[in-house]
């Protein structure tokens, strides 16, 4: 019997990267999504096209050995499938784990196979499979009595990836446009003794903090504040905003803040973490990947969180009294990322910045405390845009 990943969204990132990757390492991809045209699309497509973009040109991969199955309808198919898989991913985005987490646990309950199933979450998000493993966990969608044996049965490792994956052409079908560089860690440690699945594109290491924090803080830091920036000042795409030498320089002073950090706590070389940030702004600077600013900027709420790519890093600057002022002038732009079309998130910021006070707003949005040494800096700047 050959490999079988089951994998939970057949987006853009599901459908170009997690899905290639797998397809590529021999596995059976099974797509499981309750978007009823986009499973209908892929049962009655046997192949797409996955286009990388880089800057030696672009490379075309035909992905086949796959299937569809929406959960929705069909459950209980999704259940079997998962019980007898090698590996289950999802790339569902943040808010959607809890739901995707009841079938899941079904299939991990019924599993008999001798190996436990790995399961890894690729999220932009810190411990993003860890979330998920604690809404498996919950008594709701595993029984109490069944906890202590769970490991016996599935290993849940997080990871940390980074692709771009721009905007897709509206008659593009299931074929995705994507970057050509990738990056995949995950963490090893999880699959003692059995040892990690097979997939070729994953780079296994046994701490995965380094590298979860120099991706989040470096490539979606200085990819959030050009997006940002860009809207603010008319920009069309994340390259636009770049050509722009103020935004440019902008963003470069907030990744020289992050890198700051990113040496101090993690040990990583001034030199290594300068060769990373050139690539980094080279790769989302790239005209071919026509990176609009409203899409990358989406989701406003989520992306001024406590752990996420500006707050998180200002507030372990802040605690040790180093510099993390271009930071606060990205979340100020942040916060000014309201009531855009097509983003959900940008409207419940507006209200929020109608409706509540600027203390209350910082506690709820950024997850910071009035203790916190940056607490007053980011309340200011929530009262200067209310004032708008």
């Amino acid at each position: 019997m050959g490999l079988k990943a089951v994998h939970f969204g057949g987006g853009n990132i599901g459908r170009g990267f997690v899905g290639e990757k797998l397809h590529q390492s021999g596995y059976e991809v099974v797509f499981v999504d309750v978007m009823d045209k986009l499973i209908e699309q892929l049962q009655n497509t046997p192949k797409y096209t996955v286009t990388e973009i880089g800057g030696e040109g672009e490379k075309v991969n035909t992905i086949t050995n796959y299937r569809a199955i929406n959960s929705k309808t069909h459950e209980s198919d999704a259940v079997k499938e998962i019980s007898s898989a090698d590996l289950v991913t999802c790339a569902v985005g943040p808010n959607i784990l809890k739901f995707i987490a009841g079938v899941i646990a079904k299939a991990i309950d019924s599993r008999t196979a001798a190996t436990p199933l790995a399961v890894i979450a690729c999220e932009n998000m810190i411990g993003a499979t860890d979330k998920l493993a604690e809404f498996i966990k919950d008594p709701k969608n595993t029984p109490e009595d069944r906890l202590s044996s769970i490991s016996e049965r599935a290993r849940f490792a997080n990871s940390a990836i980074d692709r771009i994956v721009p905007g897709q052409d509206p008659n593009a079908g299931l074929n995705v446009k994507i970057e050509s560089f990738y990056e995949w860690v995950v963490d090893r440690t999880p699959f003692e003794p059995h040892g990690p699945p097979k997939v070729e594109a994953i780079k296994w290491v046994d701490d995965l903090t380094p590298y979860i924090e120099r991706k989040l803080f470096t490539v979606n830091t200085g990819h959030a504040a050009a997006a940002y920036y860009g809207h603010a000042r008319g920009k069309h795409t994340i390259a636009d905003a770049l050509n722009d030498k103020e935004i440019h320089d902008i963003v470069r002073e907030c990744l020289a803040e992050t890198s700051h950090l990113i040496v101090n706590k993690h040990g990583i070389s001034v030199q290594e973490q300068k060769d990373y940030v050139e690539k980094i702004i080279k790769r989302i600077s790239n005209p071919h990947l026509e990176d609009v600013v409203e899409r990358v900027g989406r989701a406003p709420l989520r992306k001024l969180g406590r752990n996420e790519r500006f707050v998180g890093p200002a507030h372990h600057l802040a605690e040790q009294g180093d510099k993390y002022t271009a930071l606060l002038g990205a979340m100020e732009q942040a916060f000014n990322f309201v009531n855009v079309e097509g983003d959900d998130e940008s409207f419940e910021l507006g209200k929020m910045l109608k409706d509540m006070d600027a203390p209350s707003l910082v506690s709820k949005v950024c997850g910071l405390e009035k203790s916190d040494k940056m607490f007053g800096e980011v309340q200011a700047i929530v009262e200067k845009v209310q004032k708008k």
